[in-house]
């Protein structure tokens, strides 16, 4: 079987994340985050994080090209060899080319999973999601509150929300997507990469995160997976 790659696309908001933490828990496979690894770059200060800074904080776009070599090395880990989880990746048909070139190459095969979620759901998802710095755990003013305001049930920590999920610059990050990233579809279409639609919008992610694994296994069958938390 060739190494798997799982491609979770949708706009900003959409729940990429929350799909990829439950597929890292009962898939063996590497989650691999871009927007992470931005941040953890932004976070350590070094040049590249100084110079991406700028851009995430008003909802640009960082270049192709650096995006895309993060997203190389990360590939190359050994935790890797048993296929990944793009999250965040490809954002521009330029990304997507690169990237197709990439698993040509090394013999990967591809399944795109497309989260449609409603922009409305998403400006307000956004808006109110709040983040603890410690532990990183997620929580919702509306959907997922912490049990005591703005305070961590985990660890106590003050919870913080990020630059980019302010209302105006969510409707920036949404703009972006339908200029940069939506004719990323077009693109999976043309090289003829499978897309999965699912509705990501109102249901539980328990309930998206059984039907994207149906689909992963009519995909490739004999995935490695571990003892089910969804």
């Amino acid at each position: 079987m060739n190494r798997p790659c799982l491609i979770l696309f949708g706009p900003p908001g959409s729940g990429k994340g929350t799909q990829a933490k439950f597929l890292r828990d009962t898939l063996q496979i590497a989650h691999i985050s871009t927007g992470d690894m931005l941040r953890e770059r932004v976070s350590a200060g070094d040049e590249l994080g100084r110079e991406v800074a700028g851009i995430m904080k008003s909802g640009g776009l960082v270049p192709d090209e650096t995006v895309y070599h993060l997203v190389v090395d990360r590939i190359e880990r050994p935790d890797c060899a048993n296929g990944f989880l793009l999250d965040g990746f490809p954002r521009t048909v330029k990304q997507a080319r690169l990237l197709s070139e990439l698993l040509d190459v090394q013999g990967i095969s591809p399944l795109v999973i497309f989260l449609k979620v409603d922009y409305n759901v998403i400006i307000a998802r956004l808006s109110g999601r709040r983040l603890c710095p410690t532990c990183g755990a997620v929580y919702n003013l509306s959907s997922s509150a912490p049990e005591e305001a703005k305070v961590c049930d985990l660890d106590g920590t003050r919870l913080v929300s990020r630059d980019d999920d302010r209302p105006g610059v969510v409707l920036d990050r949404l703009k972006a997507y339908e200029r940069e990233t939506a004719p990323v579809l077009d693109f999976f279409r043309s090289v003829n990469y499978p897309i999965f639609e699912v509705d990501g919008t109102s249901r539980p992610p328990v309930e998206i995160a059984r039907e994207i694994r149906i689909l992963i296994e009519k995909k490739y069958g004999s995935v490695p997976v571990s003892v089910s938390k969804a």
